[in-house]
């Protein structure tokens, strides 16, 4: 310990210069440190992020760390100034005993991008251990005659250090006739006791020595063992080996009681003298005792314990034949054992995993974990072949460093398709028979905003009955997301027009979260009978993504407009008229005829024609369809003069609405019938304007849809010259599904009737003028025909 103040040296440099390989996102880089052992916690060994040129300021930010592993506890690594410093007090005999060059490995990963730096630091060597004897005192019987130059192996001394901090020189104490002789082994240097003149017990019968074993430290350490020779009278022969070094190959895995070796030593001498006892060496180490067994008798050595070749490689056994003599002769020899290897340690996957996590949208080469192989085998037994078993969108590429791989991607990952994947990674050796190990990860393929919501019909079409209730829902539309969380999260909106004609998106509203979707006002199907509008469905990705829905709405009829009494219509406004008739004509006499519309449509325009009230049901008849009235048979001077008939005009709505028309029938002599018509024809041209502002009122509400149809029929009418009286109209009908007209003509002028969907035998008389366009008459005659 007493090397402690002597200057640590802190060495660093490049093996092989800097070795750089750009692989997707890693930058690889090797560096090299020496520390000397039992150094204080904290003792800097250098500045990895600055040897390897990285930003100080950012190795907080890429995650600057040291990758766990072997004995990695022993160093820490500074973030905020990248130095590698001393974790825990390191002892180089405790790591790396019997091993020439004390070798740390250190993985350092910075991220951002990814890059793996591997680190060696060397631990060197310092004195401080000192030489140390097996036994304080070791005795030695020689004989008195024993020749000049012979050797006594004596205990050899052992210091944990190595290199020039190991034993170095023995020394013994002065005396008349023992010197020492060191002997080179691959481990340590044995002392050997030469005799260098003969011995004679009856002048000496016991010598006391001290042999001293000197380290290469400076300065040098030393220990001491005690010698006691023992001279003894005869037997002047040892046992000598057949051979100094025996080889031997094992194989690894040996049975126990397996025949490694039987050795052979003879002895000149006779009788017990030449009868030989085997025994291990008495520095012989304790995990030789607990793998092999030796004979004493027969000189067999056994396998006793596990022989291992990860274990040991070889051992080298020292031997001694002694005889039986008095004092005994002994030999010496070594028997070295080589383990051969045995394919029996199976691959052993380490993963380091960088984020279980992976973005659908990530680059093919993005590194997902590193893949660290071993085998405790050698050779090719130790070799490994790595692979992915399963079909996945991942590859393993190799590093430089040996059984080193990244796992990265090799395709494009939909997390829509695939969410998961249980990649099974196998490694196999070269050995025979082969062995392999199977390792399982686990990948999550993390969700982008890549999909947009998508409507499941597109235009949607809907069908809503008129007069709806102002801010109640009328229809839902509903969009799907294949992504996750806020990137399926779907809000809602409608594209607003610029609020021009027909433009009703300013009247509806959408439920942002579930797309309920409400109408502001309540829709008459007699203004509009259809428009359109669109929905906007956007996710709450970054960006955001959406698409749009066109939804056709056609509004449907309700019976909600009654019929409307176009004729007798009187100057008050009220539906009634008075009709004069002369009481000469004859039955099936057309007294008038009843006309009125229904701005409805179908079934629900559909008007029929009822008698409600008649003073005499025997005079008069409705038709049910079109609202004549006729006489049912002639006039008697028994009838009276007058008659009042209520005329119900009802429509076929489910729920039936209906209007009354009142008909006062007088009955006059053919003179007076004739005057009346005179008078009556004059008093029509002034009720023209009054009736025609009524008129043009309900033409107001008459729907844009029909106008072309409108314009059609004019021009067709308008090519036909058919006369008209100029009080009861020549019947013209018609049951179009949209629209019908009837024309007219009264004086100079010329008549057209339209109306939306006008029963049959629906009719009106000059003077009203509702739904009515007036045109110039073009006909070069225009005679009425008065009755």
């Amino acid at each position: 310990m007493e090397e402690r103040g002597q200057r640590r040296r802190v060495s660093c440099w490049w093996v092989v210069a800097i070795v750089l390989l750009c692989c997707g996102e890693r930058i690889l880089a090797q560096l090299r440190y020496s520390v000397p052992e039992e150094v204080q916690v904290g003792s800097p060994i250098g500045n990895v992020a600055k040897d390897l040129g990285l930003d100080i300021n950012t190795l907080t930010d890429r995650r600057f760390r040291i990758v766990s592993g072997p004995n990695h506890a022993l160093f820490q690594l500074n973030q905020n100034n990248g130095v590698l410093y001393i974790g825990h007090i390191v002892d180089r005999e405790e790591l790396c005993d019997g091993i020439k060059v004390c070798l740390i490995n250190l993985k350092i990963v910075v991220e951002s991008p990814l890059e793996i730096h591997y680190v060696g630091v060397e631990i060197m060597d310092v004195n401080d251990h000192s030489p140390i004897f097996p036994e304080s005192e070791q005795k030695l019987e020689v004989a008195e005659h024993t020749p000049p130059g012979t050797r006594f192996q004596i205990h050899a001394a052992r210091d944990p250090d190595i290199g020039p901090q190991s034993v170095r020189l023995y020394k013994l104490s002065k005396n008349d006739f023992f010197d020492t002789e060191i002997r080179d082994s691959e481990e340590d240097k044995i002392p050997f006791l030469v005799l260098k003149k003969p011995l004679d017990r009856e002048q000496k019968s016991e010598h006391h020595l001290v042999l001293t074993a000197l380290d290469g430290g400076s300065p040098s350490k030393s220990g001491s063992l005690n010698l006691t020779i023992t001279v003894l009278d005869t037997n002047d022969n040892r046992p000598v080996f057949s051979k100094d070094i025996y080889t031997v190959s094992l194989d690894e895995n040996a049975p126990i009681g397996t025949l490694v070796i039987q050795l052979n030593a003879t002895d000149l001498d006779e009788g017990s003298n030449s009868e030989i006892e085997y025994t291990f060496g008495k520095t012989q180490k304790k995990k030789v005792h607990d793998t092999f067994e030796l004979d004493s008798v027969t000189g067999e050595i056994r396998v006793k314990g596990k022989v291992d070749f990860e274990d040991t490689e070889i051992y080298r056994l020292d031997l001694q034949a002694s005889d039986k003599g008095q004092p005994p002769w002994t030999a010496e020899s070594r028997v070295v054992i080589k383990i051969k290897d045995m394919n029996d340690n199976q691959p052993d996957i380490e993963v380091t995993s960088l984020s279980n996590l992976v973005p659908e949208d990530s680059k093919p080469g993005t590194v997902i974990s590193l893949i660290s192989v071993t085998d405790k085998d050698s050779g090719l037994n130790g070799k490994v072949i790595c692979k992915i078993l399963d079909n996945v969108p991942f590859d393993l590429t190799p590093s430089i460093e040996e059984n080193m791989y990244s796992l990265v991607t090799k395709g494009r990952l939909d997390r829509e398709i695939v969410s998961s994947y249980d990649i099974t990674i196998t490694a196999t050796d070269c050995g025979e028979p082969p062995l392999s190990t199977v390792k399982s990860l686990s990948v999550q393929v993390s969700d982008v905003n890549d999909n947009r919501p998508l409507f499941s019909h597109n235009p949607f079409e809907l069908y809503l009955v008129e007069n709806n209730t102002p801010g109640a829902s009328i229809f839902s539309v509903s969009a799907a997301d294949s992504d996750l969380n806020e990137n399926a999260a779907i809000a809602y909106h409608i594209v607003r027009g610029n609020g021009l004609h027909r433009d009703m998106s300013s009247f509806l509203n959408v439920n942002s979260e579930n797309g309920h979707i409400s109408a502001l006002k309540s829709f008459d199907f007699e203004t509009l009978k259809t428009f359109q509008f669109r929905v906007v469905a956007t996710d709450s990705g970054t960006p955001s993504l959406s698409s749009n829905v066109t939804v056709n709405v056609f509004i449907l009829d309700q019976n909600d407009n009654a019929p409307v009494i176009l004729y007798p219509v009187s100057s008050n406004g009220s539906a009634e008229g008075v009709e004069e008739i002369p009481r000469n004509v004859n039955a099936g006499h057309l007294v008038t005829k009843v006309r009125a519309y229904d701005a409805d449509i179908g079934y629900n325009g559909w008007l029929l024609f009822s008698l409600q009230e008649v003073t005499d049901h025997s005079l008069f008849g409705l038709d049910r369809y079109t609202g004549r009235i006729r006489t049912l048979r002639a006039f008697t001077e028994t009838d009276e003069a007058e008659h009042k008939l209520v005329i119900l005009v009802k429509d076929n709505g489910n729920v039936s609405l209906s209007a009354t028309a009142t008909v006062i029938v007088k009955v006059v002599e053919p003179k007076e019938a004739f005057a009346a018509a005179d008078v009556k024809s004059a008093t029509n041209d002034e009720e023209d304007n009054n009736v025609t502002f009524y008129l043009m009122i309900t033409l107001g509400s008459v729907s844009t849809l029909f106008l072309i149809s409108i314009i059609v029929l004019i021009a067709m009418q308008c090519s036909k010259s058919t006369d008209y009286t100029s009080k009861y109209l020549q019947e013209t009908n018609y049951d179009g599904t949209l629209c019908h007209s009837i024309q007219y003509r009264s004086g100079d002028k010329r008549y057209m009737l339209v109306g939306p969907r006008m029963s049959i035998g629906s009719t009106i008389v000059p003077g009203s003028h509702a739904n009515t366009l007036m045109l110039p008459d073009r006909r070069q005659t225009s005679g009425e025909v008065r009755s």
